[in-house]
């Protein structure tokens, strides 16, 4: 049976990289791409995606935003999410909507091909071991953490993140006090070197 995959990035050459390897290896597939947030948004309602391969960010926001909606209005839809940024930092928010597929673009093509035909077939992949999640300093931040850490690495103060997210301000400054704590850093001069050393954004 054909797949039905939205490809979600705001990289077009990221989103036609994926569209040559789907033609070339995997041909029984109707593809479908986006480049923020809201178009994804805009194309489920529209269609039903059997597979969603999504960038954690996009130009208007992170996915992490919008993933409790897809999960809870279109359970059905299958979800890749395929990003530079590493998974150990993602893993257990993701884990936490029931996503356990992750690619990473640094891949080798072999090693993408692998892990694609597993998704797409739907498979559970192997988890990445503990011992890599504890060495990562942010992943113990919450969804919610994490998105708001997005936004503190862009230079976005407490009430535009409130703004953006549509939340209260003492959420966002709570959630200031836990990232600096969880990641063991004490201002956000220290945090933003912390992101730079391991890649996250």
């Amino acid at each position: 049976m054909q797949k039905r995959i939205l490809i979600a990035d705001d990289h077009p050459m990221a989103r036609k990289g994926l569209r040559a390897i789907f033609e070339y290896y995997f041909k029984d597939t109707d593809l479908t791409e986006a480049s923020t947030c809201n178009e994804i948004m805009r194309k489920l309602l529209k269609t039903a995606y059997s597979h969603l391969i999504l960038d954690i960010t996009l130009t208007d926001g992170t996915v992490l935003e919008i993933l409790p909606n897809i999960v809870s209005l279109y359970p059905r839809s299958n979800i890749l999410i395929c990003s530079m940024q590493p998974a150990t930092v993602y893993q257990r928010a993701l884990n936490h909507y029931g996503i356990y597929h992750y690619l990473s673009k640094s891949l080798p093509e072999k090693s993408i091909i692998c892990l694609l035909r597993k998704f797409l077939n739907n498979e559970r992949p192997a988890q990445e071991e503990d011992a890599q999640i504890k060495d990562n300093p942010f992943s113990h931040l919450t969804a919610r953490e994490l998105e708001i850490l997005h936004y503190i690495l862009q230079g976005m103060g407490s009430n535009e993140i409130a703004n953006i997210l549509n939340i209260k301000y003492n959420t966002v400054s709570t959630a200031r006090t836990h990232i600096l704590e969880k990641s063991l850093t004490n201002n956000m001069t220290e945090l933003y070197e912390l992101a730079t050393r391991y890649n996250v954004t």
